[in-house]
């Protein structure tokens, strides 16, 4: 579990509700609890975003809500460990040994890849195959991206909507001037809903999707990049020296020293 996006939303939350009571004591909380605008709000930006999308998108979108709670990623420093490692195997025992190897291996990009090199496939076909590979899976991820940015930009849209309603409500009362501030209150909680909808949910999801879309396609492109040097029987040394390069400076120091500890 990724603890961090937890920690934030959870973290989010919790102050909204310090701020309301802290404020307003627990009687107050009630007073933000509005049907009529979390239907708008909610509802009403739920619906554009619906329109803006095919419905399959949509629900894919929507269905990816727990995938920045999950940390599947793998990390870079872990990926290259595991390309030296075929490496040494396919420079001692030759590139058929790779097949038996990638039995073990549970990153199923990995393994296609090794396959292709086994099989004795052309390096610019199997660079092209994989590549492919990795651009549709990017393409996938932006359209989830998509979803919670489109969200997150229709939310205070429809705030701002549910607020003009309650404004509207208001005016044609006037001649009561005790429900101007009720009215009044109700109108701003929309506005309030819209923004939480964008700051406190669909925006900290959509960023943190990115890092791992992000994270995802540096561990690819040293999967490609390994496995074609892994094809052409380039030096281990080298290969480790060349996909080190994919990773900051404190990860190559942190992998130094791994090895260091290690011999």
């Amino acid at each position: 579990m990724d603890i961090a996006s937890l920690v934030g939303i959870i973290v989010g939350f919790v102050m909204v509700v310090y701020g309301i009571i802290d404020s307003g004591g627990m009687q107050a909380f009630g007073t933000f609890l509005n049907k009529p605008s979390a239907i708008i709000t909610f509802g009403g930006s739920l619906a554009s975003t619906l329109g803006c999308f095919k419905l399959k998108d949509f629900i894919n979108g929507f269905k990816s809500i727990a995938l920045p709670f999950k940390d599947k990623t793998s990390d870079p420093a872990v990926t290259i460990k595991t390309i030296i490692e075929l490496s040494n195997i396919g420079r001692k025992e030759g590139l058929l040994a790779l097949e038996e190897a990638a039995n073990g291996i549970e990153d199923e990009f990995l393994k296609k890849g090794i396959m292709l090199v086994v099989d004795g496939t052309d390096p610019e076909l199997v660079r092209g195959i994989l590549e492919t590979d990795m651009m549709c899976l990017e393409d996938r991820h932006k359209n989830v991206i998509a979803f919670w940015e489109k969200w997150a930009e229709q939310g205070p849209a429809w705030g701002m909507i549910g607020t003009l309603i309650g404004l509207v409500n208001m005016l044609n009362k006037l001649d009561d001037p005790s429900t101007i501030g009720p009215q009044m209150a109700v109108a701003l909680i929309t506005t309030l809903y819209g923004s939480l909808i964008a700051n406190w949910l669909c925006t900290p999801i959509a960023g943190k999707l990115k890092v791992n879309n992000s994270l995802e396609v540096v561990n690819r492109q040293i999967t490609i990049e390994g496995l074609l040097s892994i094809q052409a029987g380039e030096n281990p040394r080298v290969i480790e020296e060349k996909l080190k390069s994919f990773l900051a400076p404190s990860s190559r120091d942190a992998m130094n020293e791994g090895a260091g500890g290690e011999d």
